[in-house]
């Protein structure tokens, strides 16, 4: 089959070439007419008396040869307009990049060059096919370092022990593939650059609807209103809410999208929630009618490159600032002048960043208002289920969501039946994987309220817990209900009462009704004997619970929680110093978490009034301890004459000691490969009282 080279993105270019070729041809012509050396096939490998002769005698006038400058419908005219290139510029870029495409070129550069060995241009060499005088200083400032050329990536000017004439000049891979129509990034790029997408904002288009594949930008919405053809603020893209109905989310969009219309921008969007930032500047460039790459970067090391594909793609970039964002906002602030970028990332912006540009800098609004309706888009029409109260513990910003959207999906395609919320929890869960398992142990809840023998008071104050942690961006968000200060919308529980009388397990049933996962912390990595470690370690803690859907669970939280002193020694002030950064971070405090305590006494009193909840877990009676036997035996086989209201009666035991009775049982039961009998409870139940040094009641 015969290949139509007409039909290739190349084409253009290639027919650019044949005029340099002649115009090529023309100059060794003119050369090679008074050159005694011209036939001599080691010309430029050593100097005869004819030569130097030659070489010391006037210079021809120069050579009138065809012109460079006409104009052709390629990608480097295209991208010579986009990047303001000059007339000299492009002539350089196609005079580089001539071997690269045509082998031919390389023996008449080596002529040219008077050096067989030299196949490349060289910067005279490209000013002498130009017809422009090597000495004219315009002409040799377009190979300056700051020049358009080498400043924006498209050219390297090699070899600078070299005489500047002298220099050779090589085109990169990647340049000349987007001239000949490739659009793919270089391999550098290929785990770090994506398509920008406004998936998982209620009215961020669909995952399909990407910039074109030939590296144009769609038509530009103006700054005065949208493009012929374009989307105004009322009007959403793709059928979601409209702009208005998004409240403060939309028009922070509509005003962004307005800037980026109106031309290159450099912005630092500051997010509260990790991905909102992301998928606002995914929206508005939507809506600005700009494509754009996006990339998680945590260096300065890619920014050449990727501002660089941006150049030679016409898109923006949005990138997600890893670690110490300084670097990187001071490269890009150095070298984005012509690209819109826009770095999104948690901490504050520091003016020392940046020498002498500063980024606009933006405070992304929260889209927690938003998050139901971009549930319901991301997910089937109808879902036989509440999805409101499903999602609302969750605050997935960016692709997260339509991620866990799609992963919901697929769990209930593997399970065969339909979406149900339990697939949507476990989705989000997924998606809100953190580094807290550096600091805290992690439980997956597989408990719930049928697991809880407690009386009615602790149970309402529970339930009341978990409806707290649902609508607390309702109540304190919407409803203007914070107390202000800098306070965050975090719950706070403290559980109080003896061991073993569910506490922790409480815990793990209010982390099952949210649908979030429970981490216990380990003091042991958090307390240090250095002072200020324990500080840093808390803090850790905190700003991985800030950003992550999880529960926070201190168990014993005497040992951090407890009551300030009066400073008699060293000891005494940096323990107090302990306590009051823990005051001040509790109030700061956006997520969950729950303290438990054996002794409520021991917990500072400046802790317990900026508790929402404190709950009393009272010792369990006769009824709740035959209760919390039977529910023990629920599925243990045991004869049919075990009878419990006697255990229950004569053994005061908490129900973490009811369970390990029962346990015992379990194993005594296990061993003999019977079912358990009322010797074995009664066993279990005397071993307890044992471990407790307690006096063990006779037998009945």
């Amino acid at each position: 089959m015969t290949l139509d080279v007409s039909l290739e993105p190349a084409a253009p270019l290639l027919a650019r070439l044949a005029g340099l070729r002649e115009r090529t041809a023309a100059l060794v012509e003119h050369r090679s007419a008074g050159d005694p050396t011209a036939t001599d096939p080691l010309r430029g490998l050593y100097l005869s008396e004819e030569a130097v002769r030659y070489l010391l005698s006037p210079a021809p006038a120069p050579a009138e040869l065809p012109s460079l400058d006409e104009d052709f419908p390629d990608r480097l005219a295209e991208l010579g307009a986009r990047l303001r290139l000059t007339h000299l510029d492009t002539a350089i870029l196609l005079i580089a990049l001539a071997p690269d495409l045509d082998r031919t070129f390389e023996p008449l550069y080596g002529y040219l060059n008077d050096d067989v060995g030299r196949r490349r241009a060289t910067t005279g060499l490209a000013l002498d096919l130009y017809g422009v005088p090597a000495h004219l200083a315009v002409a040799r400032a377009r190979f300056h370092p700051t020049a358009p050329l080498t400043a924006l990536g498209l050219l390297t000017v090699e070899e600078p022990e070299r005489p500047f004439l002298s220099r050779s000049l090589r085109v990169p891979d990647r340049v000349l593939s987007h001239l000949i129509g490739d659009d793919t990034p270089s391999a550098n790029l290929t785990a770090t650059l994506r398509e920008a997408s406004a998936d998982g904002w209620p009215h961020g288009g669909s995952p399909t609807d990407s910039p074109p594949a030939d590296g144009s930008a769609p038509d530009r919405m103006p700054a005065d209103g949208p493009a012929h053809g374009g989307l105004s603020h009322a009007d959403p893209p793709h059928g979601g809410l409209s702009y208005e109905d998004a409240g403060a989310d939309g028009d922070f969009v509509r005003r962004l999208a307005g800037r980026i219309a109106a031309g290159p921008l450099f912005a630092y969007l500051r997010e509260r929630q990790e991905g909102e930032g992301q998928g606002c500047a995914a929206l508005a460039l939507r809506l600005a009618g700009v494509g754009a790459w996006r990339c998680s970067v945590t260096g300065e090391e890619l920014v050449p490159e990727l501002l660089r594909e941006a150049r030679l793609s016409g898109r923006a970039l949005v990138v997600e600032a890893g670690g110490d964002p300084a670097p990187l906002v001071r490269a890009l602030g150095t070298a984005a002048g012509d690209v819109t970028v826009l770095v999104t990332a948690a901490r504050p912006y520091d003016p020392q960043w940046c020498d002498h540009r500063d980024p606009l800098v933006l405070e992304v609004p929260s889209r927690r208002a938003t998050a139901l309706d971009a549930w319901t888009a991301a997910l089937p029409a109808g879902p036989g289920f509440d999805l409101a109260a499903t999602v609302a513990p969750y605050h997935l910003g960016g692709d997260r969501l339509a991620r866990a959207a799609r992963a919901a999906q697929d769990l209930a395609a593997f399970d065969g039946t339909p979406l149900a919320a339990a697939h949507v929890r476990l989705a989000a869960r997924q998606q809100s994987a953190s580094g807290l398992e550096q600091h805290a142990r992690r439980i997956r809840p597989a408990v719930d309220w049928r697991d809880l023998v407690l009386p009615e008071r602790p149970l309402t104050e529970l339930r009341e817990l978990a409806s707290r942690a649902r609508h607390r961006d309702r109540v304190l968000g919407d409803w203007r209900l914070s107390a202000g200060g800098g306070r965050g919308r975090g719950v706070l529980g403290l559980f109080a009462g003896e061991s073993g009388t569910g506490k922790t397990l409480s815990a793990e049933v209010v982390a099952a009704e949210l649908g979030l996962d429970l981490y216990v912390v380990q003091l042991s990595s958090v307390v240090d004997k250095y002072v200020g470690e324990t500080e840093k370690n808390l803090e850790r803690i905190f700003s991985e619970a800030d950003r992550t859907d999880a529960v926070l669970l201190f168990d014993e939280a005497d040992a951090v929680f407890g009551k300030r002193s009066e400073v008699k020694d060293a000891h005494d002030r940096y323990a107090n110093l302990e306590s009051a950064y823990l005051l001040q971070r509790l109030e700061a405090f956006n997520g969950i978490a729950l303290l438990t305590t054996n002794l409520r006494a021991n917990i500072d009193e400046a802790f317990t009034r900026r508790l929402d909840l404190v709950i009393d877990f009272p010792f369990p009676d006769e009824e709740q301890r035959l209760a919390l036997w039977r529910h023990g035996l629920a599925h243990v086989p045991s004869t049919g004459d075990t009878e419990l209201r006697p255990l229950a009666r004569d053994f005061e035991l908490a129900g973490g000691s009811i369970r390990s009775a029962v346990v015992t049982a379990a194993y005594l039961a296990a061993a003999r490969a019977e079912p358990v009998t009322a010797a074995d409870l009664l066993e279990g139940a005397r071993r307890e009282y044992r471990k407790a040094g307690r006096l063990v009641p006779g037998a009945w």
